[in-house]
């Protein structure tokens, strides 16, 4: 389907319905040796809207929730639930057993789809959990008979109506459910699409976890949507292997994460292959980066090796997510998120909320079909984030005099040195520039004298390669005084999310508690 009919249908499970209807037999997933064609994806979506509907009762706008890793069934389960009328809530497959019984808790999921690896977990849960009345195995049901369109597919959502919960990261706190309607994805899709010029001859690559908001619509919906194929892995390791798999599969969109870039830019390759066959043998079109800030020297450095584009964008789970991405066909800016996709709006606020002049920090705001209906159950966080239409982000940004935007950090992680803002991202993209770094992340600590004082935590290439005194001798060169950090710690890794994205919220955390410790 083209963008413009993308944004017509009416719900998130006609993007299968229409290419059950248009090209059944083309393959929509890989995994593996499998290739699977689009019209068994719908049907065996439809097995399990028939368990769900006949087996768990499962009523329209109930949610349903779904624990499994990236796998074929976990589209199957994805679509089975609206299909049958309900509310999906994909659930982080690492989180502990008492993380995952929160978010069954706080969601009202009547029932639990998940994996056989998980079923045990999923069992234990179902006696601690109120609202879960359930919990099925996926694979369990999919061995039963194939489900009858007509007794599974009568009812067509509304496009204002909830599709799924999505859980934030929760860097901040206990993780809160983003209220994602039909409208809101597919809105997201078709521009995304567009903004990509996304076409039934892509093949894209999905190795990032599915229950994420980014993978879900960039890796799942989107290629889906346009029947292109998308081809699911469980990780990106080994590397050699995974490369096999890009070129086995002709993958011609690329969709990770800074870390991935950071580790491909430097990865040894088989002889010293000249780019032209190295694009012969890895036919990938375009690549992109989200869910974590792409460092500029990253950026730089993979795309010189590559010869593919690189385009950093910019998104938050609350708009289904994608915001911004740097142009196919245009200029892309290192260390920038690009400018926003179509159809959706972005303005700078200062704390008075009047909008910022160029180059001017603020917070950066979004409007648009994307944006979520709200947070469930969060009336005080809706009051707080959704303001006549626009979506405060929390995130820090500035825009050029061309509209490119770029993030200068959180607005809670901004550090004040005597009365002086301080932007973390500024500092760390100094630090990514220095050779012997490979990872860091600046926060900000308690000061008697300065009020607050950045702290670095940096993890070096090489252990031993330089010291503590070596990189603040280096960021002064670089950087106002009351810019450079007090300390930085060396470290052997830093603590991630899933999406790859540093929670800084741990690093505070723990200067806290050492702060204490030392009265």
């Amino acid at each position: 389907m083209l963008p413009q009919e993308i944004v017509q249908l009416k719900s998130i499970q006609e993007i299968l319905r229409r290419g059950v209807a248009e090209h059944p037999l083309r393959t929509a997933l890989v995994f593996g040796s499998l290739r699977i064609p689009y019209e068994t994806v719908w049907e065996k979506a439809c097995r399990i809207a028939r368990h769900l509907k006949e087996a768990c009762d499962l009523k329209t706008g109930e949610r349903a929730a779904l624990l499994a890793d990236n796998c074929p069934e976990f589209v199957f389960a994805y679509f089975g639930i609206l299909i049958a009328g309900g509310i999906a809530v994909p659930v982080n497959h690492m989180f502990t057993r008492e993380e995952i019984g929160y978010i069954l808790e706080d969601s009202g999921s009547r029932c639990l789809l998940t994996s056989p690896v998980y079923l045990k977990t999923g069992e234990e849960l179902r006696v601690m959990v109120g609202p879960l009345a359930s919990v099925t195995c996926i694979h369990h049901v999919l061995q039963q008979e194939p489900a009858p369109e007509a007794a599974v597919a009568h009812r067509t959502s509304s496009p204002d109506d909830t599709a799924v919960f999505l859980y934030t990261s929760g860097t901040t706190g206990r993780p809160k459910a983003a209220m994602l309607t039909h409208r809101n994805l597919l809105s997201n899709v078709a521009s995304s699409a567009q903004a990509i010029r996304v076409t039934p001859r892509d093949t894209v690559v999905c190795f990032l976890p599915l229950f994420h908001s980014f993978a879900a619509t960039v890796c799942m919906l989107m290629p889906l949507a346009c029947g292109a194929r998308a081809v699911i892995m469980k990780s990106p390791r080994p590397m050699h292997k995974f490369l096999r798999t890009l070129r086995r599969n002709k993958v011609t969109v690329f969709v990770g994460i800074p870390s991935v870039y950071n580790i491909l830019k430097d990865i040894k390759l088989p002889g010293r292959l000249p780019r032209w066959l190295l694009r012969f043998f890895i036919p990938v079109r375009l690549a992109i980066s989200g869910a974590a800030a792409l460092p500029a020297e990253v950026f730089q450095k993979f795309e010189a090796r590559f010869g593919v584009p690189l385009l950093e964008g910019y998104g938050l789970t609350e708009a289904s997510p994608v915001v911004s991405l740097n142009p196919l066909r245009g200029p892309r800016r290192a260390g920038s998120i690009g400018l926003p996709i179509p159809g959706v709006e972005v303005k700078i606020i200062d704390a008075g909320g009047a909008t910022c002049p160029v180059d001017i920090v603020g917070e950066l705001c979004v409007r648009g079909p994307n944006v979520m209906k709200g947070y469930y159950r969060r009336d005080e966080d809706n009051r707080e984030v959704l303001r006549e239409g626009w979506l405060l982000t929390g995130d820090m940004a500035r825009c050029d005099a061309e509209g490119y935007l770029y993030i200068m950090g959180r607005k809670k992680e901004m550090v004040n040195v005597r009365g002086l803002n301080v932007y973390p991202r500024e500092i760390e993209e100094i630090l990514y520039r220095n050779p012997h770094i490979k990872e860091a992340a600046v926060i900000g600590i308690p000061d008697p004298h300065k009020g607050e004082v950045p702290k670095g935590y940096v993890v070096l290439r090489e252990a031993g390669s330089v010291t503590e005194h070596d990189i603040i001798a280096y960021l002064k060169e670089h950087l106002a005084a009351y810019k450079i950090p007090r300390r930085i710690e060396l470290r052997e890794a830093l603590p991630k999310n899933t999406s790859g994205k540093i929670l800084k919220r741990l690093l505070v955390e723990e200067s806290i508690r050492e702060k204490e410790k030392d009265g």
